[in-house]
């Protein structure tokens, strides 16, 4: 049973985290800094939950504790509500495994909790020592603690050693191959070939000699034999990327293969049993294509089997911290430039960023940040002008310089009020219609509580 070390000083969360989590995990109180490093030393515990509360008297002294103990190494979950968020996210950075909003859902919780104890493994055993370690390096590239990441995380497992196809669904830039690539990691096919093939980027002309393979002389222009890809994926996997550009008479022969398992090269009437497994993957609605007349129905109910949607990164913002600090990491050492860290400022613009190009954006703006840095971390002026634009910091951090700063500023934070009452009070929904992030959002409407005047201020939403 995973133990769970509960640092909290509140009876009732202890009471309630102790009843629920109590089939699965062996929950074990400590209400003292001591205590709980105590416990983390003598290696009494798997995993940690710090609980952060915003009406403790003494919450500075649990933030400095609570620093302390995630820096040490241990593998840790931040619990705290919304307004502690820039504080889990800073623990985050430091080391902390991931962070839970208060009050948690206990399906998340227990998902974090069993995602930070398969880091406990792996910080603890070399790898290849366990198949679960084994598992969990597999999905390495996937970052990201949130419940939607979670889910991602549960429905790979699920499916990875199933024959079943898989439908990866996502915006540009969500990371959908990188899932296939862990259903095929995760799967008993992990040691055999992954192909990715863009359907977009092949010719239409080109597409099923691409797929199929053809014989010499199938037709013009060819000087031999070709196996498709089909073929070159063997007992491996083969993703289909943007399955919808397909033309329709390629579709016809894709679900002809998918019904008989079986296939011939161009030029040949040999038939060659599909050994593959196929994943398929595309950013656009597939269902509304079909509607349009432009994808198959029946093709879409074979290949829509199981389906795993990458979510979008203004989705799950406190993913941010952890997706900046692993492209950090890593172009820090391509580039052989020492960065370490990301300044606090940095990290709010980049949280308060709403990502049209999603993990792929982000990715190219640490890159960028990496280069142009003068020093050892990342600053709010080392970012591209149109994420410090986009931003909204606190009135504490920022003054407007003039009327029309002022009079722009306190436009968006009635935008952002207007959208939450004409949404009845769902702010998830509000963000979406302004197509802004969900961290966005509570950031313009901390400022509306903070300066009441920006009513007074601020130009007419109903008129402008």
């Amino acid at each position: 049973m995973i133990r769970i070390g509960l640092y909290s000083d509140d009876p009732k969360l202890q009471q309630i985290l102790s009843s629920v989590l109590g089939k699965e995990f062996q929950v074990l109180l400590q209400t003292t800094e001591e205590g709980i490093g105590r416990m983390v030393a003598d290696g009494g515990c798997d995993v940690v939950i710090l609980d952060l509360d915003s009406d403790d008297a003494s919450l500075q002294e649990r933030i400095a504790s609570c620093r302390r103990i995630v820096r040490s190494r241990v593998s840790s979950v931040v619990m705290a509500d919304d307004t502690l968020r820039a504080t889990a996210a800073e623990l985050v950075r430091l080391g902390a495994h991931s962070y839970c909003r208060k009050p948690p859902s206990i399906r998340d919780l227990k998902a974090l909790l069993h995602r930070a104890y398969e880091g406990f493994l792996i910080s603890r055993k070399p790898y290849g020592a366990h198949q679960e370690v084994e598992e969990v390096r597999s999905c390495d590239q996937m970052t990201g603690s949130s419940p939607l990441m979670q889910q991602v995380y549960d429905l790979v497992h699920r499916v990875a050693n199933l024959n079943a196809s898989v439908l990866v669904t996502g915006e540009s830039g969500t990371g959908k191959e990188l899932i296939a690539r862990a259903i095929h990691n995760l799967g008993s096919r992990s040691g055999r070939p992954f192909v990715a093939v863009c359907c977009g980027a092949i010719p239409e002309t080109l597409i099923e000699a691409e797929l199929f393979g053809h014989e010499k002389g199938a037709f013009t222009g060819t000087v031999g034999m070709r196996e498709g890809y089909l073929e070159q994926a063997g007992d491996g996997t083969l993703l289909l990327d943007e399955i919808g550009e397909l033309s329709h008479a390629t579709q016809v022969k894709l679900l002809r293969v998918l019904q008989q398992r079986e296939f011939n090269r161009l030029g040949s009437t040999r038939l060659i049993p599909l050994r593959a497994r196929l994943i398929f993957a595309t950013h656009t609605d597939l269902a509304e294509l079909v509607a349009q007349g432009k994808f198959r129905l029946d093709l879409f109910y074979r290949i829509n089997v199981m389906k795993v949607t990458a979510p979008a990164l203004q989705e799950r913002v406190e993913d941010i911290p952890q997706i900046a600090l692993h492209f950090l990491r890593q172009y820090s050492e391509i580039y052989q430039k020492v960065v370490e860290d990301i300044r606090p400022g940095a990290m709010a613009l980049l949280q308060s960023y709403s990502w049209p190009g999603n993990v792929r954006e982000l990715e190219n703006v640490i890159q960028r940040a990496i280069i142009v840095a003068s020093s050892e971390s990342i600053c709010e002026k080392d970012l591209p002008l149109n994420i410090q634009s986009e931003s909204v910091l606190n009135i504490g951090d920022y003054q407007p310089t003039n009327s029309f700063e002022r009079q722009l500023r306190n436009y968006k934070v009635k935008l952002a009020t207007a959208a939450v009452r004409d949404n009845h009070g769902n702010k998830t929904m509000a963000a979406r219609s302004l197509n802004i992030s969900r961290a966005y959002l509570h950031r313009l409407l901390r400022l509306a509580e903070q300066n009441p005047l920006i009513e007074q201020e601020g130009l007419d939403v109903e008129s402008a």
